[in-house]
Formats: structure tokens, sequence, C-alpha cells
């Protein structure tokens, strides 16, 4: 018994709990997991299973036969009640079964007991209420229901259904009197636009007017919102009381006129006068809204605003709304990033096509405004040009010539020319002294040019100004300047030797060619040698074009410079020949012949030079011996093409084994070339080798 005791439990009766103990099957493992021949679907097993289903135990039907039974059975029915509630007090839904088993026992004074006891437990349940006031109201205890609903709006006055409920019940009882004065107890405690709005929606459905418009006026007090005041307007408009809906909307301009929902206001203020054709008045409200609105709220004005200007306005009413639709598109843009210019562009753009010359000014000053974030040129380049769009704007349009000066000054100004400048700038604004025929200025911007941020650009367009000018000192002084910025360029030095050949300075030019050939680094010095050149070809001078043309073979070997020197010495006959016209034919013929063995010569060690020297430039060499062969041809009688001929290389198509990335090996065509003094060195390796290969066997049969 004992061990029985302690693993029985009371509320189990005899069992243990090891009797209670809900025993599953074993899981059976599946052997054969191949699909059966006949597949069950999900339908059949639920049908299976509501077949088989048992039937479902129900207690017997009882009836009640004498008063005692009765008796009996409600004892009981209370004292189960009375059980719940003693287990579960807050158990709303116990206390409302209780109460609705003694309603339907006909016995309305314990039911309403049973409520009463509910309530004093948990007064703050409005559910509870209604199902008070509506038992109440069921059995018809009229002043009984009013003396709960009394009692539900005292205590839970922010219920709203509690005071809906209560004005329903008066109004069906035909007490308008009493719901209205419900309605103005309710309305002290300031409740939701829906109460208002119910309170003078009663009104109206007795033709109350007058104190419909009272309560319309507590309303937009207690709830001063765009919401409120556009109801109140068209309250009086469906009254046909136009002056009165005007004096409403002209109130809550006034007060809301900076409230986030006053494009609402505008919009409804704006089509009432649009339905009492006014269409000025209209207008002006439609501008008034677009000028005091936030440009990010006022998307759905500037739409009804352009509708109404199609409807009603001539063709400038309709582009005025169109560009006030586009200025409000980049309003939205630019406030968004501020930084993206391109918008700015399209902005100014537009502006400038209405033309109001002081809102242009305005938007270039607020794009310049915004000044790139990092000192870099690439995020300048695009900002650069705001500025100068503002003062060709100023320059052209406005023609206001201090105001052109005052913003070049000012961007100048804003550059960081230490880490980058733009030539540009500095170019427009020099040209722009110049149009004003204000020399000294342009002189002295180009002058600041040079000394804060020289470039290639400025100087080539300051040496013009003042060679248009006919400044030859100055151009000189400009050159020295560029040169000592830039000793390396051969442009610069072109053009300054150039300069001085135009002016008949030939001395001087020869002497900048010198001063520039013995720079120690260029950055093109193949022009510049052939600027050389051809400045004393020019002149006529023969030997100290040879004499170029040798210290240029001193510096390098490249295969364009001997054929250069070759063409030269070809056509120094006719160089010679044009300056001694006199001259006897046989002469001439005599000349030629020495030219072209100077170019021959020329060409035969430039030849010598790759073979011996840089054997493994034969693409090169070969370039070289088909120039010769080409000049000879051109000889015509004078030439000699079988010199060349004999020296020239075979083309041979070889391959060559190319390792790729992954490892692979493919193979590559190319050109090569075998010169004849090759392929009779090839020759004689053949035969030693074969001469050695002889010897050895020799050697291996006397051993044997």
């Amino acid at each position: 018994m004992a061990s029985g005791g302690k693993d029985s439990d009371r509320t189990l009766g005899y069992m243990t709990r090891k009797d209670t103990e809900v025993k599953l099957p074993r899981p059976t493992r599946v052997k054969n997991k191949t699909p059966a021949p006949v597949q069950i679907t999900a339908e059949q097993i639920l049908r299976e299973a509501r077949e088989r289903q048992e039937a479902e135990i129900r207690p017997p039907k009882q009836k009640i036969t004498d008063s005692t039974e009765l008796s009996d059975y409600r004892l009981r029915r209370r004292k189960e009640f009375e059980d719940q509630i003693r287990r579960a007090r807050w158990n709303i839904h116990v206390w409302v079964k209780y109460a609705q088993w003694e309603e339907s026992q006909k016995d309305y004074a314990r039911a309403r007991s049973v409520w009463e006891r509910a309530i004093e437990g948990d007064y703050r349940n409005h559910t509870l209420w209604l199902k008070y006031a509506e038992f109440e109201m069921k059995n018809k205890f009229v002043n009984s229901a009013r003396n709960v609903w009394d009692r539900a709006v005292t205590l839970l006055p922010r219920v709203d259904q509690l005071w809906y409920k209560y004005i329903h019940m008066e109004e069906i009882l035909g007490n308008i009197a009493g719901a209205r004065q419900i309605f103005e107890r309710w309305m002290d405690w300031s409740p939701d636009q829906q109460g208002w709005l119910s309170f003078i929606k009663f009104e109206l459905r007795y033709n109350e007017i007058e104190r419909a418009r009272t309560i319309y006026e507590r309303f937009v007090l207690c709830h001063p919102k765009v919401s409120a005041y556009i109801r109140y307007a068209k309250f009086e408009m469906k009254g046909g009381e136009v002056a009165r809906c005007r004096s409403v909307y002209e109130r809550a301009t006034e007060k809301l006129a900076d409230d986030e929902e006053a494009e609402q206001l505008f919009v409804a203020f704006a089509e009432f006068e649009e339905r009492c054709k006014e269409v000025e008045r209209a207008r002006f409200i439609y501008k008034f809204a677009l000028d005091h609105i936030p440009k990010g709220r006022a998307e759905d004005l500037y739409r009804k605003f352009v509708a109404f200007e199609k409807q009603y306005g001539d063709k400038e009413g309709i582009e005025d709304a169109i560009v006030g639709k586009r200025r409000f598109q980049y309003e939205e843009e630019v406030r968004k990033n501020p930084s993206n210019y391109d918008s700015w562009f399209d902005y100014v753009r537009l502006e400038e096509s209405v033309g109001n010359k002081d809102r242009i000014r305005e938007i270039y000053e607020r794009a310049i405004a915004n000044v790139p974030p990092a000192e870099e040129k690439r995020y300048w380049q695009r900002y650069i040009y705001l500025w100068i769009n503002y003062a060709l704007y100023e320059e052209i349009e406005t023609e206001d010539v201090e105001r052109t000066r005052d913003v070049y000054r000012e961007c100048l100004k804003l550059i960081p020319h230490s880490k980058f400048s733009f030539a540009k700038i500095w170019l427009l604004a020099a040209q722009f002294e110049i149009r004003q025929l204000n020399l000294t200025g342009a002189r002295q911007i180009l002058g600041n040019a040079i000394g804060k941020a020289p470039k290639d650009k400025i100087f080539k367009k300051y040496i013009e100004i003042e060679l248009q000018l006919g400044n030859m000192d100055r151009c000189r002084k400009l050159y020295e300047r560029y040169l000592e910025w830039s000793p390396e360029n051969c442009y610069a030095w072109s053009k300054y030797a150039e300069l001085e050949r135009s002016l008949a300075e030939t001395e001087r030019a020869r002497a900048i060619f010198e001063l520039a050939i013995s720079q120690p680094a260029l950055d093109m010095p193949e022009l510049l040698w052939k600027a050389y050149i051809d400045f004393e070809i020019s002149e006529g001078e023969l030997e100290r074009t040879r004499a170029l043309y040798e210290r240029l073979l001193d510096r390098t070997k490249h295969y364009k410079v001997w054929v250069s020197f070759a063409k030269f010495e070809a056509s120094a006959a006719e160089i010679e020949e044009d300056k001694n016209e006199d001259e006897d034919q046989e002469d001439v013929i005599e000349h030629k012949k020495d030219c072209i063995k100077r170019a021959r010569a020329i060409f035969d060690r430039a030849n010598t030079y790759y073979k011996d020297s840089t054997p493994e430039l034969k693409e090169e060499r070969a370039t070289l011996l088909e120039d010769w062969l080409n000049m000879e041809t051109s000889f015509g009688n004078l030439g000699d093409v079988s010199i060349v001929q004999s020296k020239l290389p075979k083309k041979l198509k070889k391959r060559k084994a190319i390792t790729r990335e992954d490892g692979s090996t493919e193979y590559e065509e190319y050109i090569d070339y075998l010169y004849p003094e090759e392929s009779q060195t090839t020759n004689l390796k053949i035969l030693e080798a074969a001469y050695k290969w002889k010897k050895q066997k020799v050697a291996t049969s006397d051993d044997d």
C-alpha cells in the first residue's frame, strides 16, 4: 500500500502515473522504399478516417417534470457557476454566462445582481457595461438601462462606444432633448473629430442648421486642423452660404498657412472659388500657395494649378504654370543633391528661357555656392562651367561689365591654384578685358596666370595676343619665361626659333635651336631635330645640314634618320641647282651623280652598322634596304638596282612556341629574314658538323 500510495495520485483514483502514460507504438523501419503499385491519395486517407470515427458521446436530454426538480436543477447550476467564479474571478466569460443563464430563467433580479458583482470586480472593462446595458434594454427596463449608461459614461468617459450606444438608445426612444444633453456632456471631454461630426449629423437630421453651425465653430476651435475647416466650409457651401464659406476658408488660411497639410486647404479654397466662377481669385490663391508652401509638399498643388491654367488661362498663364511645375521638379532635385551640377545647369536654362534677371542671378548664386568638397580637379570640372556660364550671361545678356568682372575675379580667387588650375578661366577673363579695350587688365590677368598656375595654353594665347599687337620684345620675354618653366617643350623651342626666323634673325634662330638640342631632356626631340634640319635646308646651308645629321646619328641610329639623311643627299643637287641656275647641263648631271654617290654611301654605312653592330634588328635593316631599292629605282638611268638586290634578304615563315597562362603551349607564325652573309655562315656550319661526325665514326672503327 505504501508503494502504491507513493506512485498514485488522488486526482487519478486508483491508477498510477505509469498507467496513464500514453504508449506510442514503436516506429517500424521501412525496409522496402520502392513505391507501391497502387498509390493512396490524401483524400482517401481522410475519407477512411471519417468512416472509422466513433460516434460522439452526448449527454442525455433531461426533462424536468415538477418544481422540485426545477429548483434542484437551478441550485446545482448556480453552485457550478459560483464554483467557476471562485476559481477564476477574473474570467469575464464566466460572469457573462452566469448572468445570461439567470436571464434565461427569467430571474432578472438575480441576473442584475450578477452583473453588479462583475462590474464591482472590473469596472474598467467596457464590454461588461455594454452587455449589462443591453440586458436592461432587451428586457425593456429603460430607466435601469439609463442608470447603467449614465454610470458607464461617468466612469469611462474616453470610451466612445458607450456614448454612441447611450445616445442611440435615447434617440430610438424619441428623447431628442436627452440625446442632445448627452452629446453636450460628451463634448465637454473634447472627443476626436468623429464624435463632433456625429453630433453635427445628429443636429442636421432634425434640421437644426444654426445648432450645427455653432457646433462647427466649437469643433474648429477644439480641432484646428485643415480637414476640420474644409468640412466646415463644405457644410456652408452645401447650404448655399458662399460668403460664410469664403470666410471660413480665409480664417483657415490665416491660422494654418504654415501647416503641413496647408496644400489641401489651398487646393480646396481655389476649387471653391473656381466653382463660384471667381477665376482671378482662384489664380491668386494658387500663386499665393506656391510662394508659401515648401516645394517638397506642393506636388499636387502644381498639378492642379497647371490643369486650372489650361482650362481658364491664356497662353502666358499656361506657360507660367508649366514653368512653375518644372521649377518645382528642379528644386526637388537640387534639394536632394546640391552637388548635382547638371541639375543646376538645367534649372538655369529654364530660368533663362523665362527671362527674369533677378531670379536667374539668384539661381546662379545658389549654384556656385555649392563648392566641391574635395580639392581634386575631377570634382571641379563640371562646377567651373557654372562660373563660366554666369560670367557669359552677365556679359552677353545683361551687358553688366562690372558684374562680369566681379564674377571672373571671385572665380579666380576661389580656385586653389597651388593644387590645380583652369587655363580656360584665365583666358576667358583676359579675352573679356580685351573686348572691353582694357589691354592693361588683360596683361595683368595673364601675368598672374603665368605666375600662379603656368600652363601651355596660357603661354600660347598670351604670345598670340602680343604677336597680333606686334610687341616682339614681349613675345621674346614670354618665350623665355615659357622655356624657363618648361625647358623640355620642343613645341616652344620650335615656335621661338620660327618667330626669330620670321623676323630675319637667322643667327638668333640658329642659336635657339642649338640651345634646344643641348637640353638634357626633351619631350619630342625628333620634331625639334627635324625643325632644325628643315631650317638649315631652307637657308641653303648644306654643310651645316650634313653636320647636323652626323650629330643626330651620334645620338641615335634609328633607320628613319639614315633614310632621311640619304634622301637629303639625293635631293642636295636640286637645292644647289636652285642656287646656281646658270650651270651647264653636264655640270648638273655630275652634281647629281655625286649626290647619288653620297646617298649610296650613307645607305651602305647604315647597312654595315645594322650588319655588324645590331644583327638582331633584321626587320629595320630590311626596311632600310627596301627604301634604298626604291630610291635607286627613282634615280632612273643614274640608279643601279643591282647594288641593293644582292644585299636583300629572303623572307622565311617560322613558328615559335608560346606558353599560355594555363600552362598549355601554342605556336605562332612570324616572318624572319635570312641575309646573304647568314646563308654562307649556315652552309659552313653544316659542313663543319658533317666533318666532325665523319671523324668520330673513323675513330670508333679504329678502336674496334
